[in-house]
């Protein structure tokens, strides 16, 4: 697809994702909105892709929402019922939390509203420390959305998740390091130095089907009722990726010290059970 809003590009296993409105501080649109979609499941089904990382272009990650509707930039009536309304931020950050490869959100500069909210559902964040971060809902009439209240208080706990939220503050990302929100908090220059860091590390030495399973394992095992139905999951998964080549490579890479070699491919190479999570409970 034609991209106006974000650009893509692939280097030695890393796709780069940037949103790219530098003037308008990359503030959200229905444009960006589908060109990430989009660019999350192709980095989902393309076997080069390694890890992805989201960053934006110019001084800032997002701004939030595009503001210049106006007083009715929220208002969806027109276009939707209640039953029927999706929220824009909800899709992306859905497709980021579909996507099997590790997802890096690099946070260069200001994260507000949806900037923010996106990048929870994305596997690792990276932000420079005078970004200014804000879940602002509360102060615009609206909020949290993006599924953020699902993984926001799975983050950082329900208390600081309230506080976050309630008071729609700004706050300096350095202010929140320590809370759960970060993975590395670190200065502006060194923001995508780090995040390539932490992708060239995955890229370089596990393997693709292992990565998206733990990544799954992660994730899904958040709605598990309790630590036997996890163990139940991962003794399945241990059991099947234990049988296959890539553990065969991992053990002989290691015995011969030396970089491993992977063959499998999650577009290829996923067992017969996985997705587990959608099976019918018995």
């Amino acid at each position: 697809m034609d991209l106006t809003h974000t650009t893509y590009n692939i280097d030695r296993g890393i796709a780069m994702i940037t949103l790219n409105r530098p003037d308008q501080l990359n503030a959200f649109t229905l444009t960006m909105r589908k060109e990430l979609i989009a660019l999350f499941a192709e980095a989902d089904t393309d076997d080069t892709v390694r890890a992805v990382i989201v960053t934006g272009a110019g001084r800032a990650f997002c701004a939030g929402a595009d503001l210049s509707a106006g007083a009715s930039t929220f208002d969806r009536s027109q276009v939707s019922s209640i039953s029927d309304h999706r929220d824009g931020g909800g899709q992306v950050a859905l497709a980021a939390f579909r996507c099997r490869k590790p997802v890096i959100a690099a946070i260069n500069g200001h994260a507000v509203g949806v900037g923010i909210t996106m990048t929870l559902a994305m596997d690792m964040r990276i932000a420079a420390e005078d970004a200014k971060i804000g879940f602002v809902f509360a102060r615009r009439g609206v909020v949290l959305e993006a599924c953020s209240s699902w993984f926001l208080p799975r983050m950082v706990g329900m208390a600081k998740a309230a506080e976050l939220a309630c008071t729609g503050r700004i706050f300096r990302a350095a202010e929140e390091r320590n809370s759960g929100l970060f993975n590395h908090v670190v200065a502006h220059d060194e923001v995508l130095t780090k995040a390539r860091e932490i992708a060239r590390e995955i890229t370089d030495n596990t393997s693709a089907v292992s990565v998206a399973l733990c990544k799954a394992l992660l994730w899904h095992g958040l709605a598990e009722d309790d630590p036997q139905s996890v163990h139940l999951v991962d003794s399945r998964c241990f059991y099947w990726a234990g049988k296959q080549r890539d553990a065969k490579e991992g053990i002989q890479s290691f015995l011969e010290k030396r970089l491993p070699r992977f063959t499998m491919s999650p577009s290829t190479d996923m067992p017969d059970f996985y997705p587990w999570w959608k099976e019918p409970k018995v």
